[in-house]
Order: C-alpha cells, then structure tokens, then sequence
C-alpha cells in the first residue's frame, strides 16, 4: 500500500478522534453550565424561603410567645441554612441536610397553628403560610430540575469513553440536592377554613424580611 493512503488514513483517524474530543468536551462543558444555572435557580428559591421566615414567627408570636420551643426551633434551624447556603465550599448535599431541618421545624410551626384559631384566621399568616408554600413548589421543581442535570453530567463523567475527557480535563461529579428526612418532604397545608376571625395584626402587609433574625424571642 502506498504510503500516501498510510498518511491518510492516519489524518483521517485523527481527525474523527479530535471532533469527538471537541464535541466530547464542548458537552460537558454545556451540562456543567447547566447544573450550575439550575443551581442558581434553587438557590434563589432558598433564599427567599430564609427571608421570609423572621415574619412568620413574629405573626406567631403575636399569638403564641409562650411556644418559645417551637419557635425557637425555627429560628435556629432557619439561621443554620441561611449559614450554610452562604459558607465558602458549602455544597447542595450540605444545603440539603440544612433545609431538611428547616422544614421539619417549619411543620412543627404549622402543626402548632391548629392550636391558633385566631392565629390560622390572621390575614398576614395566611399569606405567609401561603408564600411559603408556593416557594417550596419551586425549590421543589427546581430540585428536580437540578438533579436531573447532575444526573446527566455524572453520567458522561463516568461512562467510557467520556470519562476519559473528563479525566483530562478534571470534570468531577456533582452533588446532589436531595431532602434526607421523608418527613419533611411535605409542602405546609394552607389552610383558608378560618378565614373570617379576628385577630391582632389581622391585615397587616407582609413586611420586608431582616436577614440577620436574632435568635432571641
């Protein structure tokens, strides 16, 4: 065989093996962008969960100061992820573990308010309550979201030959978001069977959240 076809059959391989290392590399590069824009999204989300929260318990106290156990259980574990979502390092899989705590203690806070008719009535709970709620519909698509990008990058990451891109290029896994307590994966029930009472503070506009609640009540 002459050696000219040698020399081409060995520019043509190494063509095909640089576009597949280009487009092997341009991938990964678009599903790590993706990951962390979903992330960007959830973070968001949190966000204004932990802003939202110092106005709750000072509508609840209005009607229950005495529950300082609840309440401070909320307080803390709120100060807790808002300190872990903003720590240098501090992964989904840490921020997860945080806001499993936070929602616990937030169903706790709602399971007390039963007790509140007057309370479960006030207007500004209610919307609250009902913000809330919505917020957690979104941290938990945005959830879904995000996972399911993180599932498609460790993937590639991980099968041959892609991994051998990401070995190159040092791609590493992601982690995760995930809720770790079955428990608190359920969204607060709003609750509009009370409306109608009275109640101090009964129509009172949601008030701008203070980032740094103390954690006296």
């Amino acid at each position: 065989m002459p050696t000219w076809v040698w020399v081409l059959i060995a520019v043509v391989l190494v063509v095909i093996v640089a576009g597949y290392l280009i487009a092997a590399y341009n991938g990964l590069v678009r599903l790590r962008n993706l990951v962390q824009e979903s992330w960007r999204q959830v973070d968001v989300e949190l966000q204004r969960r932990h802003d939202l929260i110092p106005n709750l318990i000072e509508t609840v106290k209005g009607y229950a100061a005495h529950e300082r156990g609840v309440l401070v259980s909320v307080i803390d574990a709120r100060n807790r992820a808002v300190a872990v979502r903003q720590a240098p390092g501090s992964g989904p899989a840490e921020q997860g573990q945080a806001e499993s705590f936070l929602q616990a203690a937030l169903g706790r806070l709602f399971a007390l308010a039963e007790a509140y008719p007057d309370l479960k009535a006030n207007q500004n709970f209610l919307a609250l309550q009902g913000q809330l709620a919505e917020t957690e519909d979104r941290v938990a698509a945005g959830r879904r979201y995000y996972n399911a990008n993180v599932r498609t990058l460790n993937t590639k990451v991980e099968s041959f030959p892609s991994n051998i891109v990401a070995g190159m290029f040092r791609f590493a896994r992601e982690q995760y978001f995930e809720v770790t307590d079955q428990e608190t994966r359920a969204v607060p029930a709003v609750d509009f069977s009370g409306v109608g009472g009275s109640g101090a503070g009964q129509g009172s506009a949601v008030s701008q959240s203070r980032p740094d609640f103390p954690p006296e009540i």
